[in-house]
């Protein structure tokens, strides 16, 4: 546990120098992405001060919510979502991220209970126009935020995407440069979007550097998967 906790001290060390570099200190927020992880791993996290965590898979992320109920835990739906699942996420989770198409929106809307606050949601945008990855197109973006927006039990936050994973620095940055485009209209036309989820445990410097607000890490804080 104390090799976690100096390690999530490492990484918002590091987040934090990337945004003073951009000009904006205190300005992103970090999101540990905990998919395959133990309940118990991120309980740990948790009592170092860490409260936001990213779930890929629904049924996995709704059982580690249920688990840790009373931690005042933020969850966040990075995955990609099918229709049939909205249900379970509207229940239980404060956040999706992996909206890409208006038959979510209404689902999830219809969904999500009274007794809860609206759910937090980012628009998934494919910015490199990827052959089979998730996001809606670049220039869908202003009908869906606009639905999502006119949704009484959704609250628009902003735009989430996953670049192309290229090997060379400059590509990704005009990927995260596009994709900043972007959420700068999107804010422009809805006052309350705050929120750019861009960048993860190998480029979050990179994509700070474009604006981005929020970034999902889960390698740089736990490991690579099976250590």
């Amino acid at each position: 546990m104390e090799r976690l906790h100096q390690t999530l001290h490492d990484v918002l060390q590091s987040i934090e120098n990337a945004a003073k570099l951009a000009g904006r200190p205190r300005s992103v927020k970090l999101l540990a992405v905990s998919k395959t992880r133990p309940a118990e791993a991120v309980r740990d996290l948790a009592s170092a001060g860490q409260l936001a965590f990213g779930e890929n898979y629904v049924q996995e992320g709704v059982a580690k919510v249920q688990a840790l109920a009373g931690l005042g835990l933020e969850w966040h739906l990075i995955g990609h979502l099918q229709s049939n699942k909205c249900r379970e996420v509207a229940e239980h989770f404060d956040w999706v991220e992996s909206v890409d198409r208006a038959k979510l929106v209404d689902a999830l809307d219809r969904a999500r209970p009274e007794s809860l606050p609206p759910l937090n949601v980012l628009v998934q945008v494919n910015v490199d126009g990827e052959a089979g990855k998730s996001g809606c197109r670049p220039e869908d973006v202003p009908a869906l935020a606009d639905r999502v927006a006119a949704s009484p039990r959704l609250r628009l936050r902003g735009l989430m995407s996953i670049p192309e994973p290229h090997p060379d620095p400059g590509h990704r940055r005009d990927s995260f440069r596009r994709l900043k485009a972007l959420y700068d209209a999107v804010a422009a036309r809805h006052p309350g979007v705050d929120t750019l989820s861009m960048g993860m445990s190998e480029d979050f410097d990179l994509a700070i550097a474009e604006g981005s607000t929020l970034v999902r890490v889960g390698t740089a804080l736990f490991g690579a998967r099976g250590q």
